[in-house]
């Protein structure tokens, strides 16, 4: 079958994960892409001459949050010439390659080709248990508009697929037809991970969004803290910062005593599938995060911290025995799930034609 397949270049997350896909499916298929931003350059490197550019959304930060009005602002900028960037590029791809099917993860305008062209579309992604599933959480006064928000996104961005796969790491009710869940996607990377317990825990988080995180990480006294997202290599205190290696942060991860981060999903589920205890403090205004760091702490599989300081991390650390107890119980046999559910799918389509 002809595929094309939609990414998101907000994050590395998307991006991440579908290689493994794409990876997977390329086995069988024929398979293009459509990506912005990081994720573009990223996929255009692990599939050259299979990546078409497109215009996608970005988010402003500030101060460990998301800036809503600011952001809504530059969408509002950006819209009219990424529009005609993004009707140029289709155009392209219109004359090159036609698809007989669209796979989606959370990207609009490839979902909006596919209804174009009138042809299957499904997604794989793991926001859209926000709209698709019962959550099981605490919502506090504060995150309601965030969920409410985050829920209206999910409804819109790419509606009325014919399938939804949803990647999570936990359960929740679904309460709408044609979803799925799978397992966390994974790559091969932490999949072959040879997992240890050493005396030290790993630290992930841009500078940008946590500016007190040495300072507060310093104020926790006979630990040893391996810290990545400063982009420096340098020792403060009980603090080794390390410039971004992908080998280097995996082995670092896999033999980790626990994990502090923020709620990113990517982290977090490779996390759980090392079994490593996960101290979750989300950027603020991403109910996404909320919701991967509430459904840590609710499994008590780690902590979530609704403000970042030495007490919260401190009292994490000392329920490590019984985080990693829980954590261990978690189960999951690499991607092989996920990829029965898709070729299913794609198969149920194929002979649909």
């Amino acid at each position: 079958m002809k595929i094309l397949y939609g990414v998101p270049g907000e994050g590395m997350g998307h991006a991440t994960r579908s290689k493994v896909i794409i990876t997977h499916l390329l086995k069988e298929h024929d398979v293009r892409v459509v990506s912005s931003s990081r994720a573009y350059e990223f996929l255009n490197k692990q599939f050259p001459g299979r990546v078409y550019e497109i215009k996608g959304l970005n988010f402003v930060y500030k101060d460990g949050g998301v800036e809503k009005l600011k952001t809504f602002q530059a969408i509002l900028k950006k819209s009219p010439h990424d529009l005609f960037e993004n009707f140029k590029a289709y155009k392209k791809i219109n004359k090159e390659f036609t698809p007989d099917i669209v796979i989606t993860d959370f990207e609009t305008s490839v979902y909006l080709y596919a209804k174009y062209l009138k042809v299957p579309v499904i997604d794989v992604d793991n926001i859209q248990v926000i709209s698709r599933c019962k959550l099981e959480i605490k919502l506090p006064k504060e995150e309601k508009f965030n969920f409410n928000l985050a829920k209206t996104i999910c409804k819109y961005r790419v509606p009325d697929c014919d399938n939804y796969l949803l990647s999570t790491f936990f359960d929740a009710e679904i309460v709408k037809e044609n979803t799925t869940f799978i397992p966390p996607i994974l790559r091969d990377e932490i999949i072959n991970a040879k997992t240890d317990y050493k005396n030290h825990i790993l630290v992930y988080q841009t500078s940008s969004s946590q500016q007190n995180l040495i300072k507060v990480l310093n104020e926790v006294e006979g630990e040893n803290f391996l810290v990545y997202g400063c982009n420096i290599d340098e020792v403060n205190g009980n603090c080794t910062l390390k410039k971004f290696s992908e080998t280097g942060f995996i082995k670092d991860l896999a033999t980790s005593k626990a994990i502090i981060s923020n709620g990113g999903y990517s982290l977090i589920s490779e996390a759980v599938y090392l079994h490593k205890p996960i101290c979750s403090f989300p950027i603020t205004n991403q109910f996404e995060q909320y919701m991967n760091a509430a459904y840590i702490e609710k499994l008590n599989y780690g902590k979530h911290l609704a403000e970042f300081n030495s007490k919260g991390v401190i009292e994490f650390l000392a329920k490590l025995d019984l985080y990693k107890k829980n954590i261990n119980n978690y189960k999951q046999n690499g991607n092989q799930k996920t990829f029965k559910e898709l070729d299913n799918l794609l198969y149920i389509y194929m002979n649909k034609k």
